[in-house]
């Protein structure tokens, strides 16, 4: 019994024939899809036209053998001329060698008892895949009409048909072998037409997944040109009413003071209202400047292991003052031992935003409580109110830009931006922030940044 060992074809080999095959056929790149299908099927009838040509050269069908030989010479005139000289083939001919030799064909083999039936409708299947569809219709009526008319010339002149095989083996040996010829010929055209399908399909779902890509991109650009407007709309009017109202305070104010001769009793008092007003519009302009400044220049984060009190302390002890001055007490309790993973400066500014909010909506001889406590592996900093609370229109948008800006209990108005500065500069830290309230009882806003104690 042979064997035959397949483990050495490798994969490389296997690689090289079908590259082999696409250079002979043509590149798509270079041929249309029916160029291509017209090289492979001239080149496989010129295979089969060589085994055929000495097969009936011997079995004494020399008809036959001379058939084969002007098939295998018309179509390696057509592929060269259409492969390798850039020229079209000719549709025409190609379907008129066929009715030519077919034909001739059918009455030296044995007529209707032949094999040439069986490749009729085969060739006419490789006329239509090599030719445009417009031509369709005209091959189908010119290919019925011929086979049509070669069966009524046997019908009533019999004597036109040869029969070189006998009954029995000779006809065995006619049918297998012309079935390979419409056998190999369907596995080429139905092969090409898969895989054009294939990658067409293949295309079209990457051109889908293109588009989906593109609406997200356009989405995206959308919700970022919208923030945009929205972050423009917030900073002009910043700078057109709510710093500028402040300022204009101020002149006022001074101005007063250099027309007129205040009495002792006055003085304190305007001065008083000129240092609030003053301490609104440093609050309102610093927030504007960090906030433009973060737009601008984007994440720049210094983290390092700090002690938390005495990162804070100064802090804490500035915003102690600003409180006792509208009667609001300022109490914190920090752990000596607790560290945390964070950037110095934008760690005091959240802070400081933060107590300078609770400030503002705490009413005079309130209390704000800043306290700090471990939770696995973070450290969650409070700041804590018994002020009026977040109402709760306001509490979706109140870490975004969008949100209004709202009066304190001393009349105070800041910009909107300082919870935002908050919520921004504690994520880029690697933390989060959120906030609970309650109408009329006050507000706990903590954030959560990572720890480094043990």
């Amino acid at each position: 019994m042979l064997k035959f060992d397949f483990s050495n074809i490798s994969y490389s080999s296997l690689k090289k024939t079908g590259t082999l095959w696409s250079d002979l056929i043509g590149s798509s790149a270079m041929f249309p899809l029916e160029t291509r299908i017209f090289h492979s099927i001239s080149l496989g009838l010129i295979v089969l036209a060589g085994v055929y040509i000495p097969y009936n050269f011997f079995e004494g069908l020399y008809i036959g053998s001379l058939s084969a030989c002007l098939i295998a010479l018309f179509f390696s005139y057509q592929y060269y001329y259409s492969r390798f000289q850039g020229r079209q083939h000719s549709n025409t001919l190609f379907g008129l060698t066929g009715i030519l030799i077919f034909s001739v064909n059918y009455f030296t083999n044995s007529g209707i008892n032949g094999s040439t039936d069986l490749i009729w409708p085969v060739y006419l299947l490789l006329v239509f895949a090599i030719s445009p569809y417009n031509q369709h219709v005209k091959w189908l009526i010119v290919y019925l009409l011929c086979f049509l008319g070669v069966h009524l010339a046997e019908l009533y002149y019999p004597w036109l048909v040869k029969y070189p095989f006998t009954v029995g083996r000779g006809q065995f040996i006619d049918r297998v072998t012309a079935f390979p010829i419409p056998a190999i010929a369907i596995y080429i055209i139905i092969k090409f037409i898969r895989r054009s399908y294939d990658k067409e399909k293949t295309v079209a779902e990457e051109k889908a997944i293109a588009v989906e890509l593109s609406k997200e991109q356009i989405l995206l650009h959308k919700d970022q040109l919208e923030k945009s407007n929205v972050e423009k709309n917030k900073l002009m009017s910043i700078i057109s009413h709510d710093l500028r109202t402040p300022l204009m305070n101020v002149q006022n104010y001074l101005e007063l003071l250099n027309q007129k001769e205040l009495s002792s009793a006055e003085r304190p008092e305007l001065e008083k209202y000129l240092l609030k007003a003053t301490n609104n519009a440093m609050e309102m302009l610093s927030n504007l400047l960090y906030w433009s400044k973060s737009q601008m220049e984007g994440p720049s984060v210094n983290l390092a292991e700090l002690n938390l009190l005495t990162v804070l302390l100064g802090t804490l002890e500035m915003e102690k003052m600003h409180a006792s001055k509208k009667d609001i007490s300022l109490i914190y309790e920090i752990s000596p031992q607790l560290t945390v993973i964070a950037d110095a400066n934008m760690l005091q500014l959240v802070v400081r935003n933060l107590i300078s909010n609770a400030v503002k909506f705490t009413a005079p001889g309130g209390t704000i409580k800043v306290a700090a406590d471990l939770l696995d592996e973070e450290c969650r900093i409070s700041v804590s109110d018994n002020g009026n609370g977040v109402p709760e229109d306001k509490q979706a948008n109140i870490f975004s830009i969008k949100s209004e800006p709202a009066y304190g209990t001393g009349n105070e108005k800041g910009v909107g931006l300082g919870l935002v500065l908050c919520k921004e500069f504690t994520e880029r830290q690697g933390g989060r922030i959120g906030f609970e309230t309650s109408i009329g009882i006050g507000s706990s806003f903590f954030i959560f940044i990572p720890s480094a104690s043990v």
